[in-house]
């Protein structure tokens, strides 16, 4: 009797103050399109990364996965399916922010510092009312949405998130499964040029590019973009090991 192959699960991260939602509308209807589980993973704002990857080995404990994230999500996808190689068929990395440990000039990792102090010495809702003063309409939607499900612990998962370690030159190197990189053109806080250095870097990648207007008008880009991608570096993701 044949057996069937598992189902592969595409396990969705969000990036630094963003919730399963949001992961979700960006990956969710790629996912579906292609006859693949979602899981959308909701980070625990006092444990942001452990989180993240314990939504990976939950899903590997099931079945192949396809990790994608968006921006720290992106890192921690990329870094979890370096550990697990048997376990994942690929890796969507949407809107890379850096390379490497030292962080200092970072654009994400000082916004990130910089918002969670402000968010302490100002409050919620003096720090939302800035940030719709400053964001496109999408993306201070989001952000007020997740914001406020993660108060109080915004400030310490801000915090988390700017001291994360993105993966070095030599990591992205020694990383043989297939990555789709995904980098919008016009984002200064994700820089195309990092998705350009980790899809010349990484041994199976290949780099789409978005701009800030597609994604606003619909963050499932990211997720087509992605699985275009790996549908060319391979054509099949059912059932690899």
């Amino acid at each position: 009797m044949l057996r069937t192959p598992p189902l592969v699960t595409v396990v969705a991260l969000p990036g630094t103050g963003s919730d399963a939602d949001f992961a979700a509308r960006a990956f969710g209807p790629a996912a579906r399109a292609h006859g693949l589980a979602l899981h959308a993973v909701e980070p625990d704002p006092q444990a942001v990364i452990s989180s993240c990857s314990a939504a990976l080995d939950a899903a590997a404990a099931r079945g192949p996965v396809l990790a994608a994230g968006i921006s720290l999500g992106a890192a921690i996808a990329l870094d979890w399916a370096a550990r697990h190689r048997t376990a994942v068929v690929g890796v969507i990395t949407a809107l890379p922010a850096w390379t490497g440990a030292e962080t200092a000039a970072c654009p994400a990792a000082l916004s990130a510092s910089v918002t969670a102090q402000l968010l302490r010495t100002h409050g919620l809702e003096a720090m939302i009312a800035q940030m719709r003063a400053s964001s496109p309409l999408w993306l201070a939607d989001a952000l007020e949405q997740s914001w406020r499900g993660q108060w109080p612990h915004l400030p310490a998962a801000l915090d988390e998130a700017a001291g994360y370690a993105w993966p070095s030159v030599e990591a992205l190197a020694d990383i043989d499964v297939p990555v789709a990189v995904v980098g919008a053109t016009d984002d200064p806080v994700h820089p195309i040029a990092v998705a350009e250095q980790w899809a010349s870097t990484l041994p199976v990648a290949g780099l789409r590019r978005v701009t800030l207007d597609e994604l606003g008008a619909d963050p499932a880009v990211l997720g087509h973009a992605g699985f275009a991608e790996l549908t060319r570096l391979s054509t099949s993701f059912a059932g690899r090991k």
